[in-house]
């Protein structure tokens, strides 16, 4: 049986990438990333700092962020994190001491649509009042 690979990325403490970043898997960020992110894990650790209109499936904030953040699934902003900016995000979760200072608006999962239950026609019983 194959074993499935995963994807790991650190941008290491002393790391400043400006441009555009995209990752696919798991990433940490101790560096520092300015201009566009795309990935689909994305951690910034505690001395980490992302400057950056991003996109991901899951955001964990551990240092700084700044900027437009969209995340598909769930942001988590660590009690050491710092998220600042325009959030967009189905899931949030803040830890005591995190600090969100951003408009936050939820995504929200589109409901599946009700299933319509047909009915016997009414039948009129015989007996007379």
């Amino acid at each position: 049986m194959a074993k499935k690979v995963e994807n790991f990325s650190i941008l290491d403490t002393g790391l400043t990438v400006e441009g555009t970043l995209s990752c696919t898997g798991k990433m940490l960020i101790k560096g520092t990333v300015k201009g566009t992110l795309d990935g689909q894990f994305i951690t910034i650790g505690e001395e980490g700092a992302v400057y950056a209109d991003t996109k991901a499936d899951h955001f964990t904030v551990g240092g700084r962020f700044e900027g437009e953040l969209e995340v598909s699934d769930k942001l988590v902003v660590l009690a050491t994190g710092s998220c600042e900016g325009d959030v967009k995000c189905k899931d949030l979760i803040v830890e005591q001491g995190g600090v969100l200072n951003a408009k936050v608006t939820r995504i929200s999962v589109p409901e599946p649509a009700p299933v319509k239950k047909k009915f016997a026609p009414f039948k009129k019983s015989g007996a007379k009042a």
